[in-house]
């Protein structure tokens, strides 16, 4: 039988399996998606935008948006329209509802229970913990990883260092799997930029021409937004 970690305040695990095992015994469940689903919520809700989470984009996700009256992001590759790109959200007007879909951060999103939902990148992490400390002391972190061609999990360096980000903000004691994530962030935290260069999923940006998507996401502590799920969306609760 897996662990649900609750010896500890702070609590790390990955993916679907890890919000399954964690949700139901946490106040706050906190997704981390850095490449880049986290890193876009951040910079929308920072100009006052909400996002709401959806799993594929498809015949489905056109016939939600228009049930809320909101935006429909676009594909990536859609240079010009609002996206998974966090660099296409950076002049998004405020008010704006945007459906947000992403096979990883949204998806993990879709299926939690029993815990609020925040999500964070390296930017708003500082702002992130502080907001989910009003929730209560037991603090689930979930880096959300990749899929392989198979569906199957890939643990992604990004989204550990991210969950260490948080977590190393956070009071109370850390599971051992938490530790590992404050490891890798501090290991990498005054170099963030090379290794999201580096690593299998900012390469792939970088050969796709998302350069400043990888820009934006190695920004450390540079939003004050903390992203909390009410109902079908993400808003901006940091000052809350």
């Amino acid at each position: 039988m897996l662990s649900h970690q609750t010896d500890y305040e702070l609590r790390c695990e990955w993916g679907l399996h890890g919000v399954t095992i964690l949700a139901p015994v946490s106040d706050a469940l906190i997704i981390v998606d850095i490449l880049s689903f986290s890193t876009a919520v951040d910079i929308a809700v920072a100009r006052g935008a909400s996002v709401l989470p959806y799993r594929w984009r498809d015949n489905s996700a056109e016939a939600f948006a228009a049930s809320k009256g909101a935006l429909l992001a676009a594909p990536r590759s859609a240079h010009g329209e609002y996206s998974l790109s966090p660099a296409s959200l950076q002049s998004i007007p405020a008010q704006t509802a945007l459906v947000l879909p992403s096979p990883n951060g949204s998806t993990l999103c879709l299926d939690t229970s029993g815990s609020m939902i925040l999500t964070t990148c390296l930017r708003n992490s500082t702002a992130v913990a502080a907001r989910a400390r009003a929730f209560g002391p037991r603090i689930a972190v979930i880096p959300a990883g990749e899929q392989w061609s198979d569906g199957s999990l890939r643990p992604a360096i990004e989204d550990l260092i991210g969950a260490g980000a948080v977590l190393a903000e956070l009071p109370g004691r850390l599971s051992p799997e938490a530790e590992l994530a404050v490891a890798a962030f501090e290991r990498f935290r005054h170099n963030l930029h090379d290794v999201l260069a580096r690593c299998g999923s900012g390469r792939e940006l970088l050969e796709r021409g998302f350069v400043r998507d990888v820009e934006l996401a190695a920004e450390y502590a540079s939003s004050s937004s903390a992203p909390v799920l009410r109902g079908d969306r993400f808003v901006n609760e940091a000052s809350a």
